[in-house]
């Protein structure tokens, strides 16, 4: 499993965004996962009014539409859903069973700003992921921007 993390991203919630509808143009599916509910209904807020000329499908992971549509939200990333290529990790932490998950996406994406509690935060995800024997990717956005 591939693990990327942006980091220097000047807004989180933005720069998600622009990731979902960057892999929904590559006809991707994505899981959206955060154990904050306020955090998750800030995100699907958020795709609605991004940008005013694309639209991103999504529903909540237990909503009827869920199997007929290609972004699902969810407060627990083990929720009965149809797999995803990628899981959008907005979460604090590591999302729970690293090793199921990776029999159900092929990607682990987390974006990070500037935010200094939000960086101590990721670096201790990276940690973790580097601890359960994975190679996560550092992407600096601030020097892709440059």
């Amino acid at each position: 499993m591939r693990i990327d993390f942006y980091f220097n991203v000047e807004d989180r919630m933005q720069y998600a965004c622009r990731l979902v509808r960057k892999a929904r143009a590559a006809d991707k599916t994505v899981l959206v996962f955060a154990t904050d509910a306020a955090r998750l209904a800030r995100f699907d807020a958020a795709l609605w009014i991004f940008s005013a000329l694309d639209f991103v499908p999504h529903v909540y992971a237990d909503s009827p539409l869920a199997a007929r549509t290609p972004v699902l939200l969810t407060l627990d990333a083990h929720a009965p859903a149809p797999a995803c290529d990628l899981l959008l990790n907005l979460d604090d932490g590591v999302p729970p069973d690293l090793a199921a998950l990776s029999q159900r996406h092929e990607r682990i994406i987390e974006v990070v700003s500037r935010d200094e509690a939000d960086r101590a935060g990721a670096r201790a995800r990276f940690r973790a992921y580097r601890d359960a024997g994975l190679a996560p990717n550092h992407i600096d956005t601030a020097q892709a921007a440059a």
